[in-house]
């Protein structure tokens, strides 16, 4: 792994980054004060926005949880995996199947300085790493295939991370790619944020992201966003809020939508 001098070497701290936000409104320390001053300017423009990042990692929890428990997957590839936090996919996964294997993916050096906390795999199971881009497909599926089997089903979990790809065709595209690598019975697990009349305070909050931070940000409508499971057999309750899929208690409807969709 690459030491973490080089790595930090290449963070900038001048301004503020998705990751870095993210887990500062999970309640996290690995972040900059512009990155705090930043995610509280965003959320005085939209306070629920905090909420997003709860729920969207709830929804990992209960996704992962259904997959491993329920459907019988042993095989998670994360890509866009973003900073350690509580209950990451291999301690959810592990936790109903220690011999579950994982394979991150991300390419921001502050994750990657991070990484050895999502290395700390069950005995019976295995995860590694990876330092690349979503649309380094060759890449990732190339490195995935030393840990992971990749004729038997894997969860491709893209959680937040296809907002970064500003080009539709090139999007869906990227995500088709990954799919169709992958056997019957693998599963895609998304999320992505949304763009809506009934919530204009999200796109003012987006928009000021995307002057003011790094990388830019693109929201999609609901209906675009079930564009990415086309060909695939999306579980109940389809493409939803994060908040909204298989909740354990009632739940407001937040700008992050998602789904479940199996390979058939």
């Amino acid at each position: 792994m690459t030491d973490n001098a080089n790595l930090l070497s290449r963070i900038d701290t001048s301004r503020p980054h998705t990751a870095r936000i993210w887990n500062y409104w999970l309640g996290g320390k690995d972040n900059y004060p512009v990155d705090r001053e930043a995610g509280d300017q965003i959320r005085g423009l939209h306070p629920g926005i905090g909420e997003y990042a709860l729920a969207d990692r709830l929804f990992l929890g209960r996704a992962v949880h259904h997959l491993a428990q329920d459907v019988g997957i042993r095989q998670f590839l994360d890509v866009g995996t973003g900073l350690p936090t509580a209950d990451n996919t291999h301690e959810v996964a592990q936790r109903v199947a220690p011999e579950a294997r994982i394979v991150y993916v991300d390419n921001d050096p502050l994750v990657l300085a991070h990484a050895r906390a999502l290395l700390a795999s069950s005995p019976e199971g295995r995860t590694d790493y990876l330092d690349a881009d979503l649309r380094d497909v060759d890449t990732i599926l190339e490195r995935a295939a030393d840990t992971l089997d990749l004729t038997r089903p894997v969860a491709l979990m893209l959680l937040g991370v296809a907002i970064f790809i500003e080009d539709d065709d090139q999007s869906y595209g990227v995500v088709r790619r990954l799919m169709d690598a992958l056997p019957a019975g693998s599963h895609l697990v998304l999320s992505h944020t949304i763009t809506s009349p009934a919530m204009p305070d999200v796109d003012e909050a987006v928009a000021f992201w995307n002057e003011h931070g790094t990388p830019k940000l693109t929201q999609r409508t609901p209906e675009q966003i079930a564009r990415y499971f086309d060909g695939l057999d999306v579980l109940d309750p389809g493409i939803v809020s994060c908040s909204l899929w298989r909740p354990e208690k009632p739940a407001d409807e937040v700008a992050m939508y998602c789904g479940v969709g199996r390979k058939p």
